[in-house]
């Protein structure tokens, strides 16, 4: 199984910077051991074109990101300060993306982006450290390229995806479905295509069982030829951003049902990381790792069948 990472995926940030940039780094180290074990090759993805931003983004916020004229208040909804490194990053996050849907669809049926899940970018705006929206240009590409006619978007993150919400609102050719803390970020939140808002607390058993309840929903609405699954690492019961209970079995027993069920309806699925947000950066590098494996069990699983 493919899965895509680059260097600049982590992005030098001030001292004291509260997002866990490191994490990126370490997956991928955490990743390189074990490739041989688990089946997986490492590639470098190349940046999204302005062709495939253009197909979601507006082109002037597409070239303030690029020249770094953002204002400073465009900057803080963001999270990051703008730099070169910062613009070069968010290309090739989404260039990830686009790469693992592609790889999916063409090459075995999964693979991976080691960064990625940016769901609360919109049209002309990020927030919430997501600059361009890695899923919904994938998508757009994939359409463009004829490798994919309509696409379900599988958003697990401890957040709701706004910014995928409205980018694909009345578009029933992009499928958005969330399951996410009712409580949390962002505080307005527009309606997906199949949301399912959980109480804080929610734990393993009554989130799987959700989940079960709502993915076959997704599916029977979305009638995708291929899905995006943003496997967040921040329902973890110990994330600081989150107020989910979920534990480290039961993120790997979701991972484990939303490939099974893309297995066997022969759906492709490229899988992002998504937020994670642990005091203990290995806690977050553990779940993403283990949904790194779990996906190359489902390839192998696929070429064997």
């Amino acid at each position: 199984m493919k899965a895509f990472f680059c260097p600049t995926f982590e992005l030098p940030l001030p001292e004291g910077h509260a997002f866990p940039m490191a994490k990126y780094r370490r997956l991928y180290e955490r990743v390189r051991d074990h490739a041989g074990r688990w089946g997986v090759t490492l590639h470098d993805p190349v940046s999204a074109s302005d062709e495939a931003l253009r197909r979601v983004h507006c082109p002037d916020y597409i070239e303030r990101v690029r020249r770094g004229t953002l204002s400073p208040q465009e900057q803080r909804r963001i999270g990051f300060p703008w730099s070169e490194a910062m613009a070069k990053r968010a290309r090739r996050t989404v260039g990830g993306t686009i790469a693992a849907l592609t790889s999916a669809m063409t090459e075995g049926g999964v693979a991976v982006n080691l960064a990625g899940g940016t769901h609360h970018a919109g049209f002309d705006r990020g927030g919430g450290y997501c600059i361009f929206n890695d899923a919904v240009v994938a998508a757009r590409h994939a359409q463009a390229e004829g490798i994919a006619s309509r696409v379900l978007i599988v958003d697990l993150d401890v957040h709701h995806g706004n910014g995928t919400a409205e980018l694909v609102a009345n578009d029933d050719t992009l499928f958005a479905f969330s399951m996410h803390d009712a409580k949390n970020y962002p505080a307005i939140k527009p309606a997906s295509d199949l949301d399912v808002p959980l109480p804080p607390g929610t734990s393993d058993a009554r989130y799987l069982d959700l989940l079960a309840q709502h993915l076959p929903r997704a599916v029977n609405a979305a009638q995708p030829a291929a899905v995006i699954y943003l496997a967040g690492a921040d329902p973890f019961e110990g994330d600081r951003l989150g107020q989910l209970a979920l534990t480290k079995a039961g993120l790997a027993e979701r991972d484990r049902y939303v490939l099974s069920t893309c297995a066997r309806l022969g759906l492709p699925v490229a899988v992002a990381m998504a937020g994670g947000y642990a005091p203990e950066v290995d806690d977050i590098v553990d779940i993403h790792a283990r949904t790194v494996q779990i996906a190359a069990a489902s390839f192998r699983q696929r070429l064997a069948a």
